[in-house]
């Protein structure tokens, strides 16, 4: 009948992630649909909190990580402001030995941070792409808005309905200009406001398939209405309608969302500077001015986005900053009471157990630093004594080549001059005769 449209469609490789978290959330919803609340707001939050729970491991390495940087930072920090402005390669070299050697001091792989990023990021996407596409993901929705989508006449009627309510957004999600197909129309009914189902139910009243329209929309209104909130709808939208129909409760409710969304967000940054030891740290360095206006900037296009995309997609991204917010708070604790010297601890001994795994033997941390400067000061002494010993080979040809243009006569002299013509004569004149 056409394409899935309602489901994720990221590239293949990739495919599986939202698949694997739409399947989980299938399996939440199945989970509070039989014990009697089928809410798929309710879903989204209990979904938000298993998939953070189950990242916990990375956000602590990730804290972890933060931790030990505020320490380091000032080591590494000296290394740069030692080697500014020396772009020699032998320079170069030595600031990248030291910096490396102070990240083996503290058994930090300095690609660990970006690492758990990378893997976390797929996973933030694809919680959106599920949220995003409920129909797709959860079969009990789905198969409820199948009832309507595969009926012909309500196809028809519905078509006509969204061509003449001229929305572009519901328009393309029909796909008026390509394919009407059933999980197109499955999709386009899911995401439909407050007001514009009271529209469909009222011009559906007498219709063929009156009867099963009414209880599709018992169901979807059910499972998708949550604190009086329509979650398919943006608070936006339920705000402008709010205002005109004088609902004062909906107006506060859907401004709340934009509202948590900016503080949750404002929470996050909050503990994560305090994590990394910049907490209300003034700065004039570039990168950390431009940190700055990103921590301001951020939390407010949160709000924005939250206030203009769906009500599920704000309940998202205020539990899931609720939930950082806390494991930030009780992961730092856990780090705070395990301290650094235990944390270098264990990184020398996962640094170790990697090493046994490649056949290397154990080494300590503690001394890969000594080590590393120790190479860096034979390698400059091996330079320094390189240079030495061609200066004066270059002194000592000079030294014979004047000695033999000098003979028997004083250096500098005129007679020293006609010696040196003389000889140089000869000396062109025997390369002839050698030649003949």
């Amino acid at each position: 009948m056409g394409i899935a449209l309602t489901k994720s469609n990221w590239i293949f490789f990739l495919n599986w992630i939202p698949e694997l978290l739409g399947f989980l959330m299938n399996g939440v919803y199945g989970f509070i649909s039989k014990i009697g609340i089928p809410n798929v707001g309710l879903a989204i939050i209990l979904f938000t909190i298993v998939m953070y729970l189950l990242m916990t491991p990375l956000q602590v390495q990730q804290q972890r990580f933060t931790k030990l940087n505020a320490v380091m930072n000032p080591e590494l920090q000296r290394i740069q402001a030692k080697y500014k402005g020396k772009n020699d390669q032998i320079s170069q070299q030595k600031m990248a030995d030291e910096t490396n050697a102070v990240y083996a001091k503290y058994g930090v792989n300095p690609m660990g941070s970006c690492i758990q990023l990378l893997i976390q990021m797929p996973v933030l996407f694809a919680l959106y792409q599920v949220i995003y596409r409920i129909p797709g993901y959860i079969t009990y929705i789905g198969d409820v808005l199948r009832k309507v989508a595969e009926d012909s006449a309500f196809v028809k009627f519905f078509t006509d309905y969204i061509t003449k309510l001229d929305n572009n957004a519901l328009s393309a999600a029909l796909g008026l200009n390509s394919e009407v197909t059933t999980e197109r129309v499955m999709d386009t009914v899911y995401k439909l406001n407050t007001e514009q189902w009271a529209e469909v139910l009222k011009l559906g009243e007498g219709k063929e398939f009156e009867a099963t329209l009414q209880s599709v929309h018992e169901y979807i209104h059910r499972a998708t209405s949550f604190l009086g909130l329509n979650i398919s709808d943006s608070p936006m939208n339920i705000f402008q309608s709010a205002l005109k129909t004088g609902a004062y409760g909906l107006v506060v409710v859907a401004v709340m969302i934009p509202i948590l969304a900016w503080v949750t967000q404002m929470m996050n940054i909050k503990l994560a500077q305090g994590v990394s030891g910049n907490n209300n740290k003034k700065s004039d360095d570039t990168m950390s001015q431009t940190m700055n206006s990103m921590n301001t900037f951020m939390p407010i296009m949160s709000a924005v986005f939250c206030f203009s995309l769906p009500v599920g997609i704000g309940i998202y991204w205020v539990i899931g900053a609720l939930v950082r917010s806390i494991q930030q708070l009780l992961i730092n604790r856990y780090l705070d009471n395990l301290g650094i010297d235990e944390i270098v601890r264990k990184n020398q001994e996962k640094a170790n157990k990697k090493r046994e795994k490649r056949g290397l033997p154990p080494q300590k941390i503690t001394n890969t630093a000594n080590t590393s400067t120790r190479t860096i000061a034979s390698e400059e002494k091996r330079i320094e004594e390189s240079q030495k010993e061609r200066v004066a080979k270059a002194q000592a040809a000079i030294k014979d080549s004047t000695a033999y243009y000098n003979k028997n006569a004083k250096p500098g002299s005129i007679a020293s001059k006609a010696n040196m013509v003389k000889l140089y004569d000869e000396k062109v004149a025997a390369n002839k005769g050698k030649k003949k």
